[in-house]
């Protein structure tokens, strides 16, 4: 029995003994791909942990006018940071690595590094002592807390940002 786009690989297709194109499977080789099709079934993609991972941030963290957030959106080439209001729902201030002032520091060089993130940090801390914000909530977008996100935390809280 070939399995088709219309056929249901279950139990009973394994028990034919013609399962997939294959003929008489071992009992051992029926069980591993059992367990590969429902492994397959249930993983979810990168994106959609990282959409979860967020949900599950931004249910917790919030910015208020006394403690804004301060969220971070990381891409493969750039990293960016801005400090929201969410009760007034205005973004206090921003800073990436696009920005020219860090651009011309990393003499030609990509955004998508740690040292990218730590100069990064570094303004989004220096522009928010200017504006009179010392503390922030830290959201990291559903990011993993490691790496660029991770530098560019540190950064920010070396420049004098609390959170």
């Amino acid at each position: 029995m070939q399995a088709g786009p219309s056929t249901v690989v279950g139990p009973s297709t394994f028990r034919t003994g013609t399962t997939l194109g294959f003929q008489k499977q071992s009992s051992t080789l029926k069980a591993g791909l059992r367990r590969s099709l429902w492994c397959e079934a249930a993983q979810a993609t990168r994106k959609e942990r990282t959409q979860r991972r967020h949900q599950s941030v931004r249910n917790k963290v919030e910015g208020r006018s006394d403690r804004p957030r301060l969220a971070v959106y990381r891409s493969n080439n750039h990293i960016y940071a801005q400090v929201i209001d969410d009760s007034i729902g205005d973004t206090l201030v921003a800073a990436s690595s696009l920005t020219p002032e860090i651009r011309e520091k990393l003499n030609g060089g990509g955004g998508g590094n740690k040292g990218a993130a730590e100069l990064v940090g570094r303004k989004i801390g220096e522009l928010c002592l200017e504006q009179n914000i010392s503390t922030v909530s830290f959201d990291r977008g559903g990011n993993v807390y490691h790496g660029r996100v991770k530098a560019l935390a540190d950064a920010a809280r070396e420049a004098g940002l609390g959170f």
